[in-house]
């Protein structure tokens, strides 16, 4: 009786949190597909499958997912047995629920708790679990060239089966990650998949002297800070050669953004400079205006006294004349009749004295007035001066000010700002090269306690080589697999142990170009899946591909580009027909042929609030988002 097949499928992922509207995508047999606009969390939905089983956190913090604090994965076995993975967006152990629970369990829903840290000695943990649903319980892999083995983690597969946007575009194997210190074990696990025997029987005999157990000590401490800063550069996500392009461009923009930012604020300051001279100028011009005014209006009423004056000595100056033309009379000082007029200390009766007097001070009244009328015309001049320079200096300090206020200041503040994100972009691209510079003395470090090892370790013969046979059928899976897809010149495919990867028609997968890269990796992995099932080998059944279609959409070269064949439609094709002990779902910005678009399993995100879905989370209007804080 044949034994049946081990392996899950992906059923939903859903971000659940206390005051917002949960955010679901469903999965189901065969072949899913998620595509549609950038940035709608299509690749955010790979990262969190793989937080989900078993990857280690942060999980990426986008804006998005704010105010969502759990995660639920639902999972179906080949058998049919349900189960619903929950975990915390900040990481930590697992809780393993019996059945799908689309919303998070309440009250006294069973559960058990699973660790995060995959372990052989207490089953209790995700990877043991996911391991045993995979038919893969027990397994061990070999760590190094002494023979030394591992217990198998479900850490050791999920490259194979999750292939990020950037790890498919790699020149490397999809074998390597970068970290050669764990090639063996990845060799080891591809081995256990293709032939379905790990290194179980593998006897270690190098010696364990007091110095080589204190080697091992500083290998294992050197492995523990190599998969703790690999983790860390699986979110950077880039070579160290375009670290390097990326900064050399970052310090270029920055030495533009520093000219024009010392530009602009130089004719801001001088802009700046001129209206407070204006403002100083105008409200000068207004205090001198506003006491020319005052002093008008005061000398206006010293020129009626001084009129008033000399009606009042004109009026003496006339009686007094009167008085001696008309003669003998009562005396216009005294009153006194002419024939008792006495002269003296009472009243000199000097009339014409008087008069003469009168004259004299009527003189000095109008040269006074005289004077007066000068200052007045003067100050006239001065005040009607202001009046016609004023509006000139108002309007050119309104238009200085509205320029300094509605282009200067902020054009000056958008490039301050874009000069200070490039600066903190500079720091962080500084940081990832020397996080680069950090792993790549440590793998230094760790090579040179691998050699001192094998130095003084007895010779084994010990070898993690790929089983020809099975090599060459995995391969010959991956030449149908493009055959069917009709990739141009896809010829004969090989499996070279040296690099550990393909050769298609004679030609290294890795030299090819970036759009081509993806998709004979994405061929790689679906090959590495028909053979496990051809083979009735073990292996989880389920597939997931981030932008395998790259050449249909960012062709690097005219090699790359894949436009001008039926390469997506047969490739859909493929898909569409594989059989359901099979899962794969495929993430893509292009869309799929018209054909795919109306299956149930398919799914496009939009970026519209008005046209399908928007993305993985819950449209909200920008309104109601800055409300929210």
């Amino acid at each position: 009786m044949t034994t049946p097949i081990k392996g899950f499928r992906l059923r939903f992922l859903g971000y659940f949190g206390p005051q917002k509207e949960p955010a679901t995508v469903t999965f189901g047999p065969g072949l899913n597909v998620l595509y549609g606009a950038s940035d709608t969390g299509k690749s955010f939905i790979v990262e969190t499958v793989d937080f989900m089983l078993g990857g280690k956190p942060p999980l990426r913090e986008i804006t998005e997912r704010l105010g969502y604090d759990r995660i639920l994965l639902g999972i179906e076995t080949l058998a049919g047995e349900l189960f619903t993975i929950h975990r915390s967006t900040d990481g930590g152990s697992f809780m393993l629920y019996e059945g799908l629970h689309e919303q998070p369990p309440e009250g006294a829903v069973e559960a058990k708790t699973l660790s995060e840290i995959h372990s052989d000695r207490n089953e209790a943990n995700l990877s043991s679990f996911l391991l045993e649903l995979s038919g893969l319980s027990g397994k061990r892999v070999r760590k190094n060239a002494r023979g030394e083995t591992n217990s198998l983690s479900f850490r050791n597969i999920a490259r194979l089966l999750i292939v990020t946007e950037t790890e498919i575009t790699q020149q490397r194997s999809p074998l390597l990650d970068g970290n050669y210190t764990a090639d063996t074990a990845n060799t080891s696990t591809f081995k256990l998949l293709l032939t379905g025997v790990d290194d179980s029987a593998l006897v270690s005999t190098a010696a364990r002297e007091p110095e080589e157990l204190s080697r091992e000590a500083q290998l294992q401490l050197l492995d523990q800070l190599l998969d703790d800063y690999k983790d860390r550069l699986k979110e950077i996500a880039k070579h160290p050669n375009e670290l390097e392009a990326q900064l050399k461009k970052i310090e270029d923009s920055l030495n533009q953004h520093a000219a024009q930012l010392n530009a602009t604020e130089a004719s801001f300051q001088e802009k700046a400079a001129r209206r407070r001279e204006l403002r100083k100028k105008l409200e000068e011009g207004r205090d001198r205006r506003s006491d020319i005014a005052g002093l008008l209006e005061r000398f206006s009423l010293l020129d009626q006294h001084y009129a008033s004056d000399i009606e009042r000595l004109r009026a003496i100056e006339e009686g007094g004349t009167l008085f001696g033309v008309l003669g003998k009379a009562a005396c216009p000082l005294c009153g006194s009749d002419p024939a008792h007029h006495q002269n003296g200390d009472v009243c000199e009766g000097n009339t014409d004295a008087v008069v003469e007097a009168a004259r004299k001070e009527i003189g000095k009244i109008e040269i006074l007035r005289s004077e007066l009328a000068v200052t007045v015309r003067e100050l006239t001049r001065e005040g009607a001066s202001f009046d016609r320079r004023m509006p000139t200096v108002v309007e050119e300090l309104e238009e200085l000010s509205g320029s300094v206020d509605s282009l200067i200041v902020p054009k000056l503040a958008k490039l301050r700002a874009s000069y200070s994100e490039l600066n903190d972009k500079r720091a962080q691209v500084r940081e990832a090269l020397g996080l680069y510079a950090t792993v790549q003395d440590m793998e230094r470090r760790r090579a040179d306690l691998e050699k001192a090892q094998d130095a003084t370790a007895k010779p084994q013969t010990v070898t993690s080589a790929v089983p020809t046979a099975a090599a060459d059928a995995f391969a010959q899976s991956v030449e149908t697999i493009l055959t069917h897809w009709h990739f141009p010149e896809a010829g004969r495919v090989h499996f070279d142990p040296n690099t550990r990867d393909l050769v298609i028609a004679g030609k290294p997968r890795g030299a090819r170009g970036k759009g081509l890269r993806a998709i004979t990796h994405a061929a790689f992995t679906l090959g590495l899946l028909a053979h496990c099932r051809a083979s009735r080998t073990p292996h989880p059944g389920f597939v997931i591909l981030d932008s395998p279609l790259l050449a249909y959409r960012e062709p690097d070269g005219t090699e790359d580009d894949l436009r001008g064949t039926d390469l997506k439609e047969q490739f859909y094709s493929y898909l569409q027909g594989l059989p359901e002990d099979r899962q794969v779902v495929v993430v893509e910005n292009t869309d799929p042929p018209e054909a795919i678009k109306a299956l149930e399993q398919v799914e496009m995100f939009s970026k519209n609030p008005h046209s399908g879905r928007y993305g993985l989370f819950p449209y909200v209007p920008s309104s109601e988002a800055d409300d929210e804080g």
